[in-house]
C-alpha cells in the first residue's frame, strides 16, 4: 500500500509539472541559434549569436511598449543598446501569437506574425533549381553584420544588414554616397526612445559635389541641422574635440573614378565601439574597453552655436561669449530689431561693398604686392569653423600654396573667404558665408575678403619680434631660417607630425647636421597669439633643468611663428598611459621615476629658479619622455612669473584645461603655486590608474574620478586604484604614498595642500604628511557638459558654478 502510494504520488507530481509546462505561453521557449536556414526558421524566443559571442539577435520591445520588433545588440555590453532593427517601421504586437523568421528556398528573408502575415522582408530573390532547398543560410558576423548567404557558392553575401543601417553605425560599416550609382548609405535617428520607426533627423557623408567631404545631420532629408566641417585626412576640421594624436574612431574611403567616398568607423583597440544619432538628433561616439559596459569617446551639439546657421549668414557664434552671436568685421546685422531680440538667423550684410564689384569694367583686380587704399584685403579668423558650401582649389601639376590660395581668392571677385587648411590646401567661398564658428581650441585659420577701408592696423611684424628676441632672449638661442624648418620637417609633412598641442602641431624634424628638433608650429589652427608666443620663448629660453624640455631656438616669418626644441623620442606621457596596447610598457617603477621627475622640474618652477614661475596648465599631454622614459615638462604658452614675494595673482581670463584646474582658478581666477600643486596631484593620480580624470563617470554612484579616488582611500581600499595591467608588480608603500600625495594636492582650499618642497620631501624620504580632507569641489567632465560638481555635505547647503573657463 505504501509503495502503490508513492507511485501515485510520483505520478501527480509528474502530471502537476507537465500542467504547468502547458500553462505557460510559448516565448518561455528559449535558446541560441546560429543560422537561419529554410529548414530551421528563428522563432520568437530563440537568439541567434555571432559566432565569438559578441552579438546576438532577438526579438526585443524597447523600454517596455505595446510593440515587439527584430533587433541586434551587443550580447555582453550594458545598457542595452540596439544597433540595427529589422521591421522598425512595422511592429509587432505583443499581445500577439508567435512571430519567426524564416528564409525561403529562393533566399528571401522574412518575418512574418503568429498569423503567417509578413511583416518585413529582404525582397531579395534567387532563382535556384529545386533540389537547393537548403543552399541559403542566414548568420549573423562578429562585426555585426547580419547575412544572407548562398552556401552553395562558397558563403556568397546576397544581402546584408550593413547596407540598411538604422540609427548606429559599427566598425567597418560604411557610411557614405557614390556619384555614378546615385546611391548611398545613411543613419536615421529613431522617432523616440521607445519608438525605433524613422525620425526626422538623418545623418550622410557630405554632398555629391563636396570634396573633401563632410558628415551632415539633416531635418526631414532637406533642412541641415549640424555639420562636421571638412575631413582633412586625421579629423573633421568643424569638431575641434577630435583629437588626432589618438586614433579618433574614423577613416575615409576615396575612389575618384568610381565616384565613392565613404566614412568607416574603426575600434581605435577598444573592445567595442559605435556611432549613433539620439531621436534628438545628437551623434556620439561610444566605446567599451572592458566588454562590460559603454564610455562616451565623443559627441557633437554641445551648445547652441553647434546648430546649423545659428547666427545667419556672414555672422560668427562663440560659445563662451553672450552674446553668442557677432557680425563678421566689417559686416553689419540685417535686421537691427531682430537682432536686439537674440534671432540672428537672418545674418549680416556688408558695410563696405568690395572694391572689385565697383569695378564693373575691370575682370579682375590688382595682384598682390600692388595694392592701394582703394583694393580689397583679407581680414583673419583664428581658430574657425569653416562655412558651408566650399570649393576645393588644386592644380593639376601640383597643390596650391597658401600664398597662392590667397592670389586665387584676391583675383577672383567672386571669391569672398579663403583658407588654407593642412592635408586638404587651398578651399574658397564665393556664397554667402553660414555656419561660422569661432573655436576656444582646435580650427583654422579663415580669411575674410573685405574692403581695404575696413581692415585694422596689421599684426606684430617679424621685425617686431626679432627685436624682442634680441633683447631679452640669450645669445645661445638660435634664430632659425623658415626654410630650414619647412626642409627639417618635409615640409610640415603629415607623416613628420608628433602630436597636436593647445596651441598647435608638433612635428619631428632632421636638421642638415642629422640633429633631431621638435618643431612647435603656431600659425595654422592655432589660437596662440604673439604674447603667448614670446612668453614661452622668454620662459623656457632662461629655465634650464633637466626635467624642464629645453628649447634650441624659434623662427618667425610672417604669420608663421615657430618653436624648435630639443626632440623627445618617446613623444608625450599621455601616447603610454591612456593606450591600451602601450600602457603596460610603464612599469611601477616608470610611473614612480616620472611622479618624481615632474615633482622635482616643479620644485625648480616654484623654488630654486631665479624666478618663481606657474606654469598654469600641467597635464599628462604635456610631459614629455626623453629616451630613457625620464620626464620633461613643457608647453609654456600660459605660464606667469610672479614677482618678488608676491605668491598669488588673478586674472580675469581663466585658461587651462578642464579637470586640471584648481577650484580657486575655475571659479575665481586666482591663481598660486598651489595651483600648480593641484594640477600635479590629479597628475599623479592619473598615473597611478591610467584613467583620464575628465573622461571618468561611475554613472552607478554619480561619482567623478577624484570624488572615486576619495572613497577608495577612505575606505582602505586605495590600491585599487592601481592600473590593472601592473598585477601584482608594484611596491603598495610607494603606490599609498602617492595615491595619499595625490589627495593631499586636490583639497579644496590652497591653504591646505603642500608645497612643492613639502611633496619632494614625502617623495624622497618616509616622511608622512597629514590627512587629506575630503574633496567637496571637483572639477569633472559628466560626459556631456563640463561643470563644476558640488558634492553636498550635512552642513552645507551652497551651490557653486563655474563662470569662465577656456577648455583646452
Amino acid at each position: 500500500m505504501g509503495i502503490e502510494s508513492e507511485s501515485v504520488g510520483c505520478l501527480n507530481l509528474s502530471m502537476f509539472f507537465l500542467f504547468i509546462l502547458i500553462l505557460l505561453p510559448p516565448h518561455y521557449h528559449c535558446s541560441q541559434v546560429y543560422n537561419i536556414t529554410p529548414l530551421q526558421p528563428f522563432v520568437q524566443g530563440d537568439t541567434l549569436v555571432s559566432p565569438t559571442g559578441i552579438f546576438e539577435l532577438g526579438f526585443f520591445s524597447p523600454n517596455g511598449s505595446a510593440n515587439k520588433y527584430v533587433g541586434l545588440w551587443h550580447k555582453n555590453i550594458f545598457p542595452r543598446k540596439v544597433v540595427w532593427v529589422a521591421n522598425r517601421e512595422k511592429p509587432i504586437a505583443v499581445t500577439g501569437s508567435l512571430a519567426s523568421l524564416r528564409i525561403s528556398s529562393n533566399g528571401s528573408l522574412e518575418l512574418v506574425d503568429g498569423n503567417q502575415n509578413s511583416v518585413w522582408s529582404t525582397n531579395v530573390t534567387i532563382q535556384v533549381s529545386s533540389s537547393s532547398t537548403s543552399s541559403f543560410a542566414a548568420v549573423l558576423s562578429d562585426e555585426g553584420n547580419f547575412v544572407v548567404k548562398d552556401v552553395t557558392k562558397a558563403g556568397q553575401s546576397i544581402w546584408q544588414s550593413f547596407d540598411y543601417p538604422g540609427d548606429t553605425m559599427l566598425p567597418t560599416q560604411r557610411l557614405g554616397y557614390n556619384t555614378k550609382s546615385k546611391k548611398g548609405t545613411i543613419l536615421t535617428a529613431w522617432k523616440s526612445e521607445s519608438d525605433p520607426s524613422s525620425g526626422i533627423y538623418t545623418v550622410e557623408g557630405g554632398r555629391a559635389t563636396e570634396v573633401p567631404a563632410q558628415v551632415i545631420i539633416w531635418i526631414n532629408r532637406s533642412t541641415p541641422f549640424w555639420r562636421s566641417g571638412p575631413w582633412d585626412k586625421s579629423k573633421f576640421i568643424g569638431m575641434p574635440d577630435m583629437d588626432d594624436r589618438y586614433l579618433n574612431g574614423f577613416e575615409v574611403e576615396e575612389n575618384v573614378e568610381q565616384g565613392t567616398e565613404y566614412f568607416s568607423l574603426k575600434l581605435f583597440d577598444a573592445f567595442a565601439a559605435y556611432i549613433e544619432i539620439s531621436s534628438q538628433g545628437k551623434p556620439k561616439l561610444m566605446y567599451s574597453d572592458n566588454g562590460r559596459n559603454w564610455s562616451i569617446y565623443w559627441e557633437t551639439l554641445e551648445n547652441r552655436c553647434d546648430i546649423y546657421g545659428a547666427c545667419g549668414p556672414f555672422g560668427v557664434c562663440k560659445a563662451s561669449e553672450s552674446p553668442i552671436c557677432k557680425c563678421l568685421k566689417g559686416f553689419v546685422p540685417k535686421s537691427h530689431h531682430e537682432w536686439s531680440k537674440g534671432d540672428w538667423t537672418e545674418g549680416c550684410v556688408r558695410k563696405t561693398e568690395l572694391f572689385c564689384e565697383r569695378q564693373k569694367t575691370k575682370n579682375s583686380v590688382p595682384l598682390q604686392g600692388i595694392q592701394d587704399d582703394n583694393d580689397d584685403g583679407f581680414w583673419k579668423i583664428v581658430g574657425a569653423k569653416v562655412p558651408d558650401y566650399y570649393e576645393y582649389i588644386t592644380s593639376f601639376n601640383a597643390q596650391y600654396t597658401p600664398n597662392e590660395c590667397k592670389t586665387q581668392c584676391l583675383n577672383n571677385c567672386s571669391c569672398l573667404a579663403y583658407a588654407y587648411v593642412n592635408n586638404i590646401g587651398c578651399l574658397v567661398w564665393s556664397k554667402d558665408l553660414n555656419d561660422i564658428q569661432k573655436f576656444s581650441k582646435g580650427g583654422v585659420d579663415l580669411y575674410i575678403r573685405l574692403a581695404r577701408k575696413e581692415l585694422g592696423s596689421s599684426p606684430t611684424s617679424r621685425d617686431t619680434l626679432l627685436e624682442y628676441i634680441g633683447k631679452y632672449d640669450p645669445s645661445e638661442l638660435l634664430i632659425y631660417d623658415f626654410d630650414t624648418m619647412s626642409t627639417a620637417t618635409d615640409n610640415f609633412s603629415i607623416t613628420n607630425k608628433l602630436g597636436q598641442g593647445g596651441f598647435g602641431p608638433v612635428y619631428k624634424g632632421i636638421l642638415q647636421d642629422g640633429k633631431e628638433i621638435a618643431v612647435k608650429r603656431l600659425s595654422s589652427s592655432s589660437g596662440q597669439g604673439i604674447e603667448e608666443f614670446k612668453n614661452e620663448m622668454l620662459l623656457i629660453s632662461n629655465l634650464q633643468h633637466k626635467n624642464l624640455v629645453r628649447m634650441m631656438g624659434c623662427c618667425v616669418k610672417e604669420d608663421e611663428k615657430l618653436l624648435v626644441y630639443e626632440f623627445m623620442p618617446n613623444k608625450s606621457l599621455d601616447t603610454f598611459l591612456f593606450d591600451p596596447m602601450r600602457r603596460g610598457e610603464l612599469d611601477w617603477d616608470r610611473r614612480f621615476n616620472i611622479i618624481q621627475g615632474i615633482a622635482r622640474g616643479l620644485l625648480y618652477l616654484h623654488h630654486d629658479s631665479y624666478v618663481k614661475v606657474i606654469h598654469r596648465d600641467l597635464k599628462v599631454s604635456n610631459i614629455l619622455l626623453d629616451e630613457k622614459m625620464n620626464p620633461k615638462i613643457s608647453d609654456f604658452g600660459l605660464a606667469r612669473i610672479i614677482e618678488g614675494t608676491q605668491c598669488v595673482e588673478n586674472t580675469q581670463k581663466v585658461v587651462g584645461t578642464r579637470g586640471y584646474m584648481s577650484p580657486e582658478y575655475a571659479m575665481s581666477g586666482i591663481f598660486s603655486e598651489k595651483s600648480d600643486v593641484y594640477s600635479f596631484g590629479v597628475l599623479v593620480l592619473e598615473i597611478i590608474s591610467s584613467k583620464k580624470n575628465n573622461n571618468f563617470f561611475l554613472y552607478d554612484q554619480q561619482l567623478g574620478f577624484l570624488a572615486h579616488t576619495w572613497n577608495l582611500w577612505s575606505e582602505g581600499r586605495g590600491l585599487e586604484l592601481v592600473d590593472e595591467v601592473l598585477g601584482d608588480s608594484y611596491c603598495s608603500s610607494e603606490v599609498l604614498k602617492c595615491v595619499h600625495i595625490g589627495l593631499l594636492c586636490v583639497q579644496d582650499n590652497a591653504v591646505d595642500r603642500p608645497s612643492m618642497k613639502d611633496i619632494a620631501l614625502m617623495l624622497s624620504s618616509k616622511t608622512d604628511g597629514p590627512q587629506p580632507k575630503r574633496p567637496l569641489f571637483t572639477i569633472q567632465n559628466s560626459f556631456s557638459h563640463p561643470q563644476l560638481l558640488y558634492e553636498r555635505t550635512k552642513s552645507s547647503t551652497s551651490e557653486a558654478t563655474i563662470t569662465v573657463i577656456e577648455g583646452r
